[in-house]
């Protein structure tokens, strides 16, 4: 059975149950922006992505340097955009930011970079002991309640600074929005280090990145088959011959639900996210990506379908 996202993100919010990653827009080192794919094929991505209903598009200041950030702007200004879009950021908590103070300074370039007045939701991007997360959250509210920003987050937080940070900005008023966290049927880790179980309990939407696996779940790649291109997964292990041998058992399951669906890997893959009760935010890089990643859902597997993902993937991290 299918579960409900959480509330988190619902309120006020108007969003369908996966959105957009846009780390590759504009970053060309990483992913290969401006040789593979470029402005025009991101800008058709991302209306798109709006025509099919997927509204949420996440980024970050530090994507491509506040690149990423400035497309979307440019997109936003161009118009022509079917509903409204929901902007998601983040901010970097870099060692020469030792003040909060810094985040409401980050918040406003973020803003003329985009071109918007409120940003939607508002992130910290990673945990960082300088500044100190109550300093964060603090500022975070105050950021709320400035009027400069709807919702926030934080991304990559365990599940006891979860709870911290849910806690502090309550004494605020404030509530804690969501945790973006890596989630897939190849990184289950949510499920057993209690950021997937906190999440709910708090009523915090987990947000899923990485939610087919930087391409590994979509059955483009195989043994002996070439390597995609941009530095992170070309060079990395997990496109790897061993690695891909033992991913290929998943995405063959992938594949026969996917045709008793009408549907592809990447599709079930990312239903499967949804079905857990999560909001996966997978990249889209052109049109034929965002439609396709919008065909995940508004439909759903067996509970048999789940079982055979579930059981082929347990243990994975």
């Amino acid at each position: 059975m299918q579960r409900e996202a959480t509330v988190g993100l619902a309120d006020d919010l108007n969003i369908a149950p996966i959105g957009v990653g846009a780390w590759a827009w504009g970053t060309s080192r990483v992913w290969g922006y401006g040789k593979e794919y470029g402005r025009q094929d991101v800008g058709d991505a991302f209306r798109a992505s709006m025509a099919e209903g997927v509204t949420l598009f996440d980024t970050a200041e530090i994507y491509g340097n506040g690149a990423s950030e400035r497309i979307i702007g440019e997109i936003l200004r161009e118009g022509n955009l079917e509903g409204t879009p929901i902007i998601a950021t983040k901010f970097a908590p870099l060692p020469y930011r030792v003040s909060p103070r810094t985040l409401i300074q980050a918040v406003d370039n973020s803003l003329a970079r985009f071109g918007i007045a409120t940003i939607d939701l508002y992130q910290i991007h990673f945990p960082s002991p300088l500044p100190r997360s109550k300093g964060l959250m603090d500022a975070l509210a105050e950021v709320v309640k400035e009027g400069k920003v709807r919702k926030v987050g934080v991304s990559n937080y365990g599940a006891e600074a979860t709870s911290r940070a849910h806690e502090r900005l309550a004494s605020h008023g404030v509530q804690l929005a969501s945790n973006q966290v890596r989630y897939s049927l190849l990184n289950r880790a949510p499920e057993t280090n209690g950021v997937l179980d906190v999440c709910r309990d708090l009523g915090v939407t987990l947000i899923a990145y990485s939610p087919i696996a930087q391409g590994l779940l979509t059955g483009k790649y195989g043994p002996g088959a070439g390597r995609p291109a941009g530095l992170v997964r070309r060079f990395g292990r997990a496109f790897g011959e061993q690695n891909l041998r033992k991913v290929e058992p998943v995405v063959n399951i992938l594949r026969e639900i996917g045709t008793a669906h009408g549907k592809e890997p990447s599709q079930v893959a990312l239903n499967w996210l949804v079905g857990q009760g999560t909001l996966p935010i997978p990249g889209a890089k052109n049109e034929r990506q965002a439609r396709q990643n919008a065909g995940a859902v508004g439909w759903s597997m067996t509970e048999e379908e789940r079982e055979r993902l579930n059981l082929a993937t347990l243990g994975w991290r």
